[in-house]
């Protein structure tokens, strides 16, 4: 498993962890919010998904992932 701290503009409540902890859920990988810091921790396979799908999904639910 390969683990990786993004961060992402837009969250300010729960409904928004919630929102994208089931997000990563969905593909596969573990996620942790930490609101106060805008800061997603994920845990993923790299033989079965990428960054930067990671990434475009948590886009697609309305955040912003800034490098």
């Amino acid at each position: 498993m390969k683990n990786v701290t993004l961060n992402v503009e837009g969250m300010s409540c729960n409904h928004c962890v919630n929102t994208v902890e089931k997000t990563l859920k969905e593909l596969g990988a573990e996620g942790k919010v930490n609101l106060a810091a805008k800061t997603v921790e994920v845990s993923y396979n790299e033989s079965t998904l990428t960054l930067e799908a990671i990434k475009e999904a948590i886009e697609e639910q309305g955040y912003d992932v800034v490098e």
